[in-house]
């Protein structure tokens, strides 16, 4: 018998949380896991939980909610033996999309099921863990503003048209082993994974399993590029687009005029004008569904 350990975060996304439990005894298989259910309390409660149900030797610890949750509790489980699960219940899902984890709660927590566990990468920025996305510009913007509006898809296109027009690009220099860049952009991002959520792809071809990180880079573009730089979000084709430009990397700082937002892994956070990014390699272990 498994222990596993679901934590719940009860104001994540749009859906209920209330049924959780019973969803959990009637679909989870009660003959290869005993289950666990806790309710975050705090920000950063999750973290805690996850850290010390790793120290109890759970098998998992399945974080219960959107990518916020998920970097809490993978926050605190990297390094150590105990896996991840995701049941997605956030706004975006990002990071669940990219290791294709079904979005309908009873289907996730079936997969657990009939999982297997895989090493992944992660990132770190100024030491802080991430484990899909984080970066600096318009999109912390918009994940600051999405933070303080109505959640759901419909919440975060207000934030973007909101912020669309008020937006100034900034200038930023990137430096690492054979880059060196200064450019004026519309935002930054470092990609582990290749997901924003709902589908919206900033860097397609990211892998968690590669020990690289792609830098995407979108420079000041003209109104009339617009509709078809976010049209290639969805179409899995931005990193081909003349405004677009990614790199890859292991380790890079990058320097911007001034302190400001970021967001990592859609939070979004108060950071200093220079930022320290790297990528550690197979730092955590992950359930995903088996593939034999």
């Amino acid at each position: 018998m498994k222990n596993i350990a679901f934590i719940v975060n009860p104001i994540s996304g749009t859906k209920a949380k209330n049924r959780v439990a019973k969803l959990i005894r009637e679909l989870l298989d009660l003959q290869q896991f005993a289950p666990t259910v806790v309710v975050t309390e705090y920000a950063g409660h999750a973290t805690q939980l996850a850290q010390q149900f790793a120290m109890e030797d759970y098998y998992a610890v399945v974080a219960v909610g959107g990518d916020g949750t998920i970097n809490e509790v993978a926050s605190g489980l990297i390094g150590t033996a105990t896996a991840l699960g995701i049941v997605p219940n956030g706004s975006g899902n990002g990071f669940a999309r990219h290791l294709d984890i079904s979005t309908r709660m009873n289907r996730a927590i079936e997969m657990l099921n009939n999982s297997e566990v895989i090493n992944v990468d992660y990132g770190l920025v100024n030491d802080q863990p991430f484990f899909s996305t984080c970066g600096v510009g318009f999109d912390a913007v918009v994940a600051q503003d999405f933070s303080d509006s109505t959640r759901g898809f419909k919440g975060y296109l207000q934030s973007i048209f909101k912020d669309f027009f008020q937006y100034k690009a900034d200038t930023y220099q990137l430096k690492g082993e054979g880059i060196d860049i200064t450019t004026t952009a519309f935002l930054v991002n470092f990609a582990n994974a290749g997901q924003w959520g709902y589908d919206a792809y900033i860097a397609p071809k990211a892998s968690v399993q590669d020990g690289w990180l792609d830098v995407a880079i979108i420079s000041e573009f003209p109104m009339t590029a617009a509709a078809g730089l976010a049209l290639s979000l969805f179409t899995k084709n931005i990193d081909e687009k003349l405004h677009m430009n990614t790199i890859r990397a292991k380790e890079l700082t990058l320097t911007r005029t001034s302190e400001g937002p970021m967001h990592i892994d859609g939070t979004p956070v108060m950071m200093p004008a220079e930022l320290h990014v790297k990528i550690v390699e197979e730092g955590l272990k992950v359930l995903v569904k088996k593939r034999f």
